[in-house]
């Protein structure tokens, strides 16, 4: 029976030194990830640039590497590493918190939906460490990012990390989550986003008792001219072209766009991945974005709040904007989606409390 035990006692152990060498190995994988990241990123604001060529004529955006490598963001941490332009404001937790307790004063909920990094999602197109496979996705290399999720977790806000469902469906069959030549998600990457949200809020009392609409769609092919193509020194990459899922009324053949509702009790909030595909011109596109995934997905159209600055305080000013125009505003709504960058907690000019009663 003692030789019994301490068979078992040493196989415990031998598992546990395994388990321990193959976690040290992978957090010096994620490591030298990181330093390349932070390389290239300094390279890129040594050349003047914004974007950095990755495999397969994939672009990167390297301020968001710099996000990425920069390491813990909030609390005493913040103004080492934020761009906010007043250190007082680099911490994005206190704004955050007090966005979600202002709402929770008002039975409001709220969703925040940070966009992945496109170098976390597709690391092995851009760091020659890593090879690309189309079967098992990489590691996960955000540490800081989900540590920083726990964190407002505990705090009782509902975080929707969309990161393991992006790497899980990195190949989806009609095509990429995020732009190669852009940097913001790609048409497909707000369709699985809508789908997730849905999904993450389906089943609340007030959800199911709204009359619901049966929206059509229909796929088309585009070429973009993307941010990070343009930054390009050298034109000699053809423009990407890509597939985005239009929505709308009527028929699939002449589809009528579904315009965002003030009065929806839904209503989203955040930067200008609320945009892209949705509002034309320099988006790209019209009747494809995330507001229009989602009223397909929940069957009425949202509310929206977008703007092609920053989603962190901006976001939020134009709320309470909203709010000094009609005193109602809030009565109306149920659930805001803040859905921006995850970048954007070390890249925007700052954090600041904002009321969003007048």
């Amino acid at each position: 029976m003692k030789r019994k035990k301490l068979s078992l006692l040493l196989s415990g152990i031998g598992l546990w030194v395994i388990a321990a060498a193959s976690f040290a190995t992978e957090t010096e994988s994620v490591r030298k990830v990181i330093d390349q990241y932070a390389a290239a990123a300094r390279s890129a604001e040594q050349r003047g640039s914004i974007a950095v060529p990755g495999k397969e004529g994939w672009l990167f955006f390297g301020p968001e590497l710099r996000f990425v490598s920069s390491g813990r963001f909030w609390g005493e941490a913040a103004a080492k590493v934020s761009k906010a332009t007043r250190p007082e404001f680099a911490d994005p937790v206190p704004a955050i918190v007090d966005f979600h307790r202002q709402l929770k004063k008002m039975g409001i909920e709220l969703l925040l939906v940070p966009v992945p990094p496109k170098s976390v999602v597709y690391p092995d197109f851009l760091s020659d460490l890593l090879t690309i496979s189309r079967e098992n996705p990489p590691m996960r290399i955000d540490t800081e990012l989900q540590a920083f999720y726990q964190l407002l977790a505990k705090e009782g806000i509902g975080v929707l990390d969309l990161t393991a469902f992006f790497l899980a469906n990195r190949f989806h069959r009609e095509g990429a989550l995020f732009c190669r030549q852009d940097t913001h998600w790609s048409g497909n990457g707000a369709v699985l986003a809508a789908r997730k949200i849905r999904e993450e809020i389906e089943g609340r009392p007030w959800l199911k008792a709204i009359r619901k609409t049966a929206y059509r769609s229909a796929w088309k092919s585009l070429t973009i001219t993307g941010d990070l193509w343009r930054a390009m020194d050298e034109k000699g990459l053809p423009q990407e072209n890509l597939s985005v899922r239009q929505v709308g009324s009527g028929s699939v053949e002449a589809l009528k766009p579904i315009a965002p509702d003030l009065n929806s009790p839904v209503i989203l909030v955040g930067d200008s991945h609320n945009l892209v595909f949705h509002a034309g011109d320099d988006m790209q596109s019209r009747d494809a974005g995330l507001p229009d995934q989602l009223a397909l997905e929940l069957g009425f159209p949202v509310d929206l709040a977008g703007v092609r600055g920053s989603g962190a305080t901006p976001a939020r000013v134009n709320l309470l904007r909203r709010a000094q125009k009609d005193a109602n505003y809030w009565k109306k709504k149920k659930l805001v989606i803040w859905c921006f960058a995850s970048r954007e907690f070390t890249l925007s000019d700052g954090w600041k409390k904002v009321p969003l009663l007048p």
